[in-house]
Order: C-alpha cells, then structure tokens, then sequence
C-alpha cells in the first residue's frame, strides 16, 4: 500500500520535445534541474541524469515520494522514454505516479513569461508543437490553465483561431506557433519563444500531490494524439 505523505519530494520528467529535462522539486519549488538539447540521446541519457540530480540534490531514491512526467502530447519515442522511465520507478519505489499534458507546462511557462498579461482575463495561452507538415499538437488554455479547447492534432490554415481572435488576445509559443505566425495578421495573436522544463512540470504535479490526484501505474499511458507512422525501406 502506498502511504502518502504531506512534504513532497517529487522527481519530475520531460522527455516528450527536444528538449528533455528532469527536475527533482519540494513542494513544487526546483531543487536541481538537469536538461538536455539532443532528442535523439533522451533515452541514453535518462538515467544518469536522474542519478546525478539525486546526488546534486543530495538525497535519494528512497526519498522520493512521488514521479510525474508529461504524458503528451509530443515526440512518440520520448513519450515513451518518459512515461517508462516514470513507470519503471514508481513500481520500484512504492510510490505514485503523477501525469501532465505537456501542453499545459508550456502554457504554465507562457503565463510565467507574460506574467503583465495572464492576469487578463481576455488573454489566451495556445502552446503548440510541431506535428509535420502544417499540422500541430495544440490546445488553448485560460489564465487559470484550464482547457478551453482540449488537446487535439490539427491543420492549420488562414481560419485557425479566429473565432477566439476575435474575443481575445491569443499568445501562441512552441515549436509548431511559426507555423502559425505565417498565416495570421491579427494584432491580438501575440507570439513569443518560451523555454518550458521539467521546473514548470514541478508546480504543476506538486498541486496534484497535495490533493492525491494520481494515476493508475499499470494504466498510464502516453497522449499520443494521432497515430504513429513510419516508412518502409524499399
């Protein structure tokens, strides 16, 4: 039985963009955050990782009290690392798993850069990730972070968001918002660059701790949001 306890020591992981990162958190506040820029060595370079922000931290395993990782949407092999990774030591430890939308954590890093504009109540996060061509992972979110349109793959094209638009300022970030920022002119589209980690993940899975939100170990699975395709070699 796991035994839930109110001080969190919570591990949190982000392998579902380019960039990855852990950050080990206590009540929601970063201790140590470790990234890393090369999407194709996340796997490689999970572990370590993680053993080295215990030794920064100086703690270990044993006292963590929770894992969260972003569950999606994102890059299919990171997801996968991640939400593994996360599984893998939840079962080990005895402890609970805490999932996120990673589109939520890059809204959360959007609210904390414009922090003059979240508190407006006409103002709209919209993180995007590249998804191919001109389609992306999004999702629009209020200052609260709640989703005012859920997570969804779609195309973009010159109709995109205009409807919200026209009620609100919008600021779009991530990756796939270039795509964006070529077809729309209004004025109340704002687009920005925003860094998101494993340190927005922090405050987010800490809130859930507090009120014991969290997921079924055996069930977790990553938000995909469309199906993954390969091609074969002829």
């Amino acid at each position: 039985m796991i035994t839930i306890e109110r001080m969190s020591l919570i591990l949190n992981i982000d392998t579902s963009s380019e960039n990855a990162s852990i950050c080990v958190a206590r009540d929601g506040a970063g201790i140590v955050l470790l990234e890393n820029a090369d999407q194709k060595d996340h796997a490689a370079w999970i572990h370590p990782a993680i053993a080295k922000s215990m030794k920064q931290a100086n703690c270990t395993l044993n006292d963590l009290k929770a894992i969260a990782v972003t569950a999606g949407p994102g890059s299919y092999t990171g997801l996968r690392v991640g939400m593994s990774t996360a599984k893998g030591l939840c079962y080990a430890l005895n402890i609970p798993l805490v999932t996120e939308n990673t589109l939520r954590v890059m809204a959360l890093a959007t609210k904390q850069t414009f922090n003059d504009l979240y508190q407006q109540k006409d103002t709209l996060f919209c993180p995007m990730l590249d998804a191919r061509r001109m389609e992306v992972f999004t999702a629009l979110f209020n200052t609260d972070l709640e989703e005012v349109m859920p997570s969804s793959a779609i195309v973009l094209d010159e109709d995109s968001f205009l409807d919200h638009l026209a009620k609100c300022k919008i600021i779009f970030s991530g990756n796939g918002s270039k795509k964006m920022q070529q077809l729309v002119k209004d004025p109340r589209a704002i687009f920005a660059q925003i860094h998101h980690s494993a340190e927005q993940l922090s405050f987010l899975s800490n809130k859930k701790f507090v009120i014991q939100q969290f997921d079924d170990i055996a069930y977790a699975e990553p938000l995909y949001l469309k199906e993954f395709y390969t091609v074969s070699k002829k």
